[in-house]
């Protein structure tokens, strides 16, 4: 049963039971207004109380059927809201812990509210691309007040219920509760209080009204036009609050139902969900069940005390987790604490963190000279320099040091994963852990699983991901995994498009207009263009048939190395980001062009745009296809987390698919013409090309 119902003397409790948030999916829905009718038709009940079971009142829509027919069939939301309004008998909303979206909105139809302190209250369908649609934009305002109720609406973050009961004449709570363990006994008894109070009252009843409505609500535009330019709906909501002040109520009804359904169909609300979806099915692993035992893990140990493990360690101190840290000298020991402690302090003083919990978490970290210290570990990451035998030697150490059961980690952006596991007696406890600089801000963790990595350390891995708040996506062995072997073909055609006629300048600035949050030249230059000569170097043995712009390492044997060095694509000055056009640089890329003997050409945005973003997409497609990555959309969090790509399109594969694969590939057949361009690198993937053929997308078919 999705809801219960009992009777307790002469009020019944309909209590919603859809667990982890009680959505209200549609068997929900149609138990409820069952037992709703039950209620009415028992002569004995004078009063009803709706409340949720575990730890939510009702987190809002089941997302298990987003997109799906039964989403929208009946009863629906409205539906259910409308039968409650017109109980014959009062109703009354005991809300707790979580109350948000369509649980709101239900609520809101209810006659009373009683709260419980701490319940979270949200609209967050803004968050979705979307606006409130049961009502939640006609009713906030009513009970809340105009300018908190659109602040709530156009944030979409949660409010506690004790702060909105403080607001001066809000009608959202008829009465707080003294504590959530009191809520069902007072319940009950403010139930049993008004089951003879007539006429019931009504939120759609009240007015919602602003003193000066036409100068707030367009102030309210200005603002949000300033903070939401890539996104429709927070306007929107603006629209559907403004009406709940000037219109009738069903009139402001069917204005809100009319927006709602016209966001469902923007390209960045389905971005948004896609998002939303992705990230939850990111942590499902086709061959590894959800009930697989998980290792505990108690404590890290960290190798490398430099930039990157000092990030991975603050992840796990973060989450009260002790950290030892190993270094082969005291200096660079005393160097990587003091840098922890640096980022900590700079969070204390923007009060984004509490002294007491700094204290806390530093004193969860030790640091040692010697590997035996480890050996108790439940965890170790590795994070030294990215060569072959360097890791050989931390492993063959570690694989001697570590107790049996503890997982042996690799925070390796490249290097092959199977012969990590290989330098150890225990392949199956190895596996890749692959942390974005900064470690400790970044969200994304790609999970790199060995051919030999065991599936409990995967499922374990996962679970801690979540522990310390990354979005943890799973990736085969390849050179350069999801993220970077597709960045490195987004590099290759910015360096054909510097060739061609482009500069830096015009190559970042494009691509930013279109919405990541930096271009590959600007990029480079942060991450450090000598990283990526390395690896073109390996290339040129490797993979001597492969093509590039040889402008990169023209820059790079000027010593150019981007932000550390002080001069890169672009020139920069001592303690600021800034990038600035250089001079010199411009004239090293004409030379290079003249001595190939290219004539420049005007290349538009729009061709920037679609070569740098296509290269990445092609290159997805090969790696779906070879299993590296289990489906499309673990591709896109990987790229939306990871590599700044714009939100609101929803990562390259959804983007792709949005604007037709057929589309995709014409343009790919069109760029291979191109003589100065790479024909072999244009070659649509296999299954970029069947999928096309077939008038399919890339989040259908995985």
């Amino acid at each position: 049963m999705t809801t219960l119902y009992e009777v307790h003397g002469s009020v019944a409790v309909i209590t919603l039971s859809n667990p982890p948030v009680n959505g209200l999916g549609h068997a929900t829905r149609l138990s409820l207004t069952d037992n709703l009718q039950k209620a009415n038709a028992d002569t004995a009940v004078k009063a009803i109380v709706l409340t949720g079971a575990g730890k939510a009142f009702s987190g809002g829509a089941d997302i298990k059927e987003f997109g799906t027919p039964k989403a929208l069939s009946e009863p629906n939301l409205l539906s259910v809201i409308r039968a409650v309004e017109n109980s014959a008998k009062p109703v009354v909303a005991a809300i707790h812990s979580v109350c948000m979206g369509g649980g709101l909105e239900l609520a809101m139809g209810c006659h009373y509210r009683i709260a419980a302190p701490g319940t979270n209250i949200a609209l967050p369908e803004v968050k979705l691309g979307l606006l409130p649609g049961a009502g939640g934009t006609q009713r906030l305002p009513r009970v809340l007040g105009v300018e908190p109720a659109l602040n709530m609406i156009v944030s979409g973050e949660p409010v506690k219920s004790e702060l909105l009961a403080q607001i001066p004449g809000q009608k959202l709570f008829d009465k707080l509760a003294a504590s959530p363990e009191s809520l069902a006994q007072e319940a009950l008894a403010f139930a049993q209080s008004i089951s003879d109070t007539r006429p019931l009252p009504l939120v759609r009843e009240l007015r919602a009204k602003h003193p000066n409505g036409d100068a707030y609500f367009q102030f309210a535009r200005n603002m949000v036009k300033g903070m939401a330019k890539n996104y429709p709906a927070p306007l929107k909501c603006v629209d559907a609050v403004e009406a709940a002040t000037k219109k009738k109520f069903e009139d402001g009804m069917a204005f809100e139902r009319e927006l709602f359904i016209n966001l469902m169909w923007t390209p960045e609300s389905r971005a948004l969900r896609h998002i939303f979806m992705a990230e939850r099915a990111a942590s499902k692993i086709p061959d590894v069940p959800e009930d697989t035992p998980k290792r505990e893990i108690k404590s890290v140990a960290v190798i490398g005390a430099g930039t990157m493990g000092g990030g991975i360690a603050m992840n796990f101190l973060n989450a009260g987790i002790p950290v030892k840290i190993l270094e082969m000298k005291q200096e660079a020991l005393d160097k990587g604490l003091g840098i922890i402690q640096k980022n900590y302090e700079a969070q204390v003083k923007k009060g984004k963190l509490k002294q007491d919990k700094y204290e806390q978490r530093m004193g969860l970290l030790s640091t040692t000279l010697s590997y035996d210290d480890l050996k108790d570990a439940d965890l170790v990451i590795e994070a030294v320099f990215e060569e072959m035998g360097v890791k050989e030697k931390v492993f063959k150490e570690l694989d001697r040091v570590m107790k049996p059961g503890a997982i042996l980690a690799s925070n390796t952006s490249t290097l092959d994963v199977n012969k990590i596991a290989d330098f150890t007696k225990r392949p199956q406890d190895v596996v890749g852990l692959h942390f974005f600089s900064p470690a400790n801000v970044m969200k994304l963790l790609e999970v790199v699983r060995g051919a030999k990595t065991g599936k409990d350390v995967l499922a374990t891995v996962m679970a801690m991901g979540k522990k310390i708040k990354k979005t943890a996506v799973v990736s085969g062995v390849c050179d350069g995994f999801i993220g970077n072997r597709m960045i490195e073909q987004y590099g290759r055609q910015g360096g054909f498009l510097l060739d061609e006629g482009c500069t830096p300048e015009q190559v970042d600035k494009a691509i930013e207009k279109f919405g990541f949050a930096m271009g590959p030249f600007r990029m480079g230059d942060l991450a450090g263009n000598d990283i990526g000569w390395a690896i073109r170097k390996r290339r040129y043995t490797e993979k001597p048939d492969m093509k590039y712009s040889k402008t990169a390492d023209l820059l790079c044997e000027k010593g150019r190395f981007g932000q550390k060095t002080g001069a890169g694509w672009y020139d920069y000055v001592p303690g600021k980001r800034d990038a600035i056009p250089n001079a010199e640089v411009v004239k090293m890329i004409e030379d290079h062009r003249k001595s190939l003997g290219i004539t420049p050409r005007k290349i538009s945005d729009e061709e920037i745009v679609q070569r740098l973003v296509f290269s990445l997409v092609n290159e997805a497609a090969h790696i779906l296809e070879e299993g590296i990555a289990s489906k499309a959309s673990d591709i896109d969090m990987v790229y939306i987390m990871g590599y700044g790509f714009p939100v609101y399109r929803g990562g390259p594969m959804l983007y792709a698919d949005q604007l037709g694969l057929f589309n995709v590939v014409q343009s790919m057949n069109r760029f291979a013409q191109n003589p100065l361009d790479d024909a072999k690198f244009w070659k649509p993937a296999p299954l970029l090309a069947k999928l096309a053929a077939e008038g399919k997308t890339f989040n259908q078919s995985t």
